[in-house]
């Protein structure tokens, strides 16, 4: 299993007057986005901005909160992670950002931030009989998980009616790494370092 990546680098020792780099954590639902995400940014030394934290937040403050395709803190959540996203980034800041960022929905969000920010792309993958697992295990262990709809979601990979491959990934012109999640990280955490400090 290789090393958990992740540059052993402090955000406060940038070259003014670049621009902060963003890094975007992409992936289908348990491919491990969130735990390569946090790992990058503790290496990093930046925030981390997870998008299904932020609608957990919002789910605390809503007790009859029932998840489903139409679920109506999405978009809420969404405003609000790159609302918080845009407001670091303007301030110069360097930070991570985790969520599924299929391309139809969360390229608009990506788009403004081209202008203000280096953007790299992680797209994490796994094999489906991977996520099943995982999905299966976090729900039987996270109970914050109730509030994303995982038990729909695998009831719909048990059913046939949705399958990782469905996801589209970010069509943004912007450099791109897709990291293999399955066991460890691969390539490994030189590459993934090389890719986010690598030449602009």
């Amino acid at each position: 299993m290789s090393a958990p990546p992740g540059p052993d680098r402090s955000c406060t020792q940038r070259n003014s007057p670049a621009l902060p780099t963003l890094v975007v954590v992409s992936g289908p639902p348990a491919t491990g986005k969130s735990t390569l995400a946090r790992v990058l940014g503790a290496r990093m030394g930046c925030p981390t901005i997870i998008r299904d934290e932020i609608k957990q937040g919002m789910v605390m403050n809503a007790p009859d909160h029932l998840p489903d395709a139409d679920d109506p803190l999405n978009m809420p959540a969404w405003k609000t992670f790159f609302d918080t996203i845009t407001v670091l980034l303007q301030g110069g800041v360097t930070l991570v950002a985790e969520a599924a960022f299929q391309d139809r929905l969360w390229r608009p969000g990506l788009e403004p931030l081209m202008g203000i920010a280096d953007i790299r792309i992680v797209r994490c993958v796994t094999p489906a009989s991977t996520i099943v697992d995982r999905i299966t295990e976090r729900a039987r262990t996270d109970s914050h998980r109730v509030a994303h709809g995982d038990a729909a979601l695998l009831a719909d990979m048990q059913a046939g009616t949705y399958a990782p491959d469905q996801f589209a990934p970010i069509s943004l012109d912007v450099p791109t790494l897709v990291v293999d999640t399955s066991d460890g990280y691969s390539p490994g955490s030189a590459e993934i370092n090389e890719f986010l400090l690598g030449p602009r």
